[in-house]
Order: structure tokens, then C-alpha cells, then sequence
């Protein structure tokens, strides 16, 4: 299965990435699975993952991030898509850095064949007096480029996006990332909201909700996606 095999190299790239950068660079990584399977009367199945991988060295931050959702019913396919990240953070200063970065998203039902975009933005680290808390907000330009129907069109885009993150407790962290990238044909708005209960030393319980709405999208398509899932996530 496609889906599957694209985890598996993901993983795996990701894994020799973190061996062969590890000497000179910080590398923290990240997976995270959900799943439920039926069989009997009623035949469903369902994966959620995700992977990431951060690499830190000086002034320089790189993270690769691949969210991915894979149901079927009664042995029909229900959902398939792929969603990833490559993005660089240079900081210039304490709190203020420059951000290139790209994804690529491949969802089978969505009604587009692909959706990739490329953006340079500036952003600000801000909330630096809370030890508990973080927020970072960042605008920028780019482009988007949309597969349909075996026909591909572009169109310039602005992004604006915010990561704010609470530490509760000693186990517990809240989450709310937020992005807009308005464009001259389409806008998208996307929302990760999530909080994670350490359960032991590098695994974690995690409830997230994914939003993302889309202002045009193909005939016979709902403009809005949401996805609720709980996951198990590893850290190393």
C-alpha cells in the first residue's frame, strides 16, 4: 500500500538524517500512530501517523514533518492523505528570525490531484517573559501550485501563521497552531489544536483536532475538513 510504504521510507530517512547529523547537531524526533481496526459484521480500518524530525545547530533550525490519514470501510477507501513539511529558521536575533518553507499535500479526496506552496516569512518569538509559555507569529509571501484534473495552475499567496504552546504541568502541554495563506484564486486556513498527557519517560497520550477549510474548492466538494483523533506519541 502507497500510504504505508510512504511511512516506512519517511521513518527511515528520517532515522539516517538523525545518525548522520547527530555528532555535530541537537536532533530531537518524534512519531506519532492511532489506529482502529474492526472485523465481523462490520469490516473498518483506520490509521493516523505522523512523524518529525527538529535538527538545531546555532543559529540555524530545520524541522521535516509528515501527517498522514488512511480509512477504509467494508474494504472501500474512505480517506487517504499526505501532508508534508520541510521548513528552515535562521535567527538573526533573540527572539526575531527569517523562515523558508515548503509542503506538499496529496489528499485523495479533496478534489485536487496536489497542493504544494513555497514561502519565505519573517517572524517574532514573543511571550519570552512566561516561562511556561510560547508563541511565535510570522508573515510572509509565496506561491501555490495546484494540480486538477491533470492541469496545473499557480498563484501568489501571503501567509500569515501562529504557534503558541501552554505548558500546564510537568505532564501536560497545550498546543493551538494557526495559518492562513490567502492567494489571488483560493485561501486556506488551517487549525492543529491538541494536548499531550505524558504517560512515561518518552511516550505521551495526544488529543488533537485538525481543521482546514479551503475558500474554493472542485464541484461536489465540502470546503471544510475536520479530523479528531488520540494518538500515542514517542519522543527521542
Amino acid at each position: 500500500m502507497k500510504l504505508y510504504s510512504s511511512l516506512g521510507l519517511f521513518v527511515l530517512a528520517t532515522l539516517i538524517g538523525a545518525v548522520v547529523s547527530a555528532q555535530e547537531n541537537r536532533v530531537e524526533k518524534e512519531i506519532e500512530l492511532g489506529g482502529l481496526f474492526t472485523s465481523g459484521n462490520t469490516e473498518e480500518e483506520s490509521l493516523n501517523f505522523a512523524g518529525a524530525i527538529d535538527i538545531i545547530q546555532d543559529d540555524w533550525e530545520y524541522r521535516f514533518s509528515l501527517d498522514g490519514l488512511y480509512s477504509s470501510s467494508e474494504s472501500e477507501v474512505k480517506g487517504q492523505r499526505l501532508y508534508g513539511v520541510a521548513l528552515a529558521n535562521y535567527s538573526f536575533s533573540e527572539n526575531a528570525y527569517f523562515r523558508s518553507r515548503v509542503s506538499h499535500e496529496n489528499d485523495r479526496f479533496s478534489g485536487f490531484d496536489s497542493q504544494s506552496d513555497i514561502t519565505f516569512s519573517y517572524g517574532l518569538g514573543l511571550l519570552q517573559n512566561i516561562s511556561n509559555m510560547d508563541l511565535s507569529l510570522d508573515a510572509g509571501l509565496g506561491v501555490r501550485w495546484s494540480r486538477l484534473d491533470n492541469s496545473d495552475f499557480d498563484e501568489p499567496i501571503v501567509r500569515l501563521a501562529g504557534d503558541y504552546s501552554w505548558t500546564i504541568s510537568d505532564t501536560a502541554v497545550f498546543s493551538q497552531e494557526l495559518s492562513a495563506e490567502a492567494g489571488s484564486d483560493s485561501n486556506i486556513f488551517r487549525s492543529v489544536t491538541s494536548i499531550e498527557t505524558e504517560i512515561m519517560e518518552n511516550l505521551s497520550l495526544r488529543l488533537s483536532l485538525k481543521m482546514k477549510h479551503q475558500s474554493d474548492v472542485p464541484i461536489d466538494r465540502e470546503r471544510t475538513d475536520t479530523e479528531t483523533a488520540v494518538t500515542l506519541v514517542m519522543q527521542f
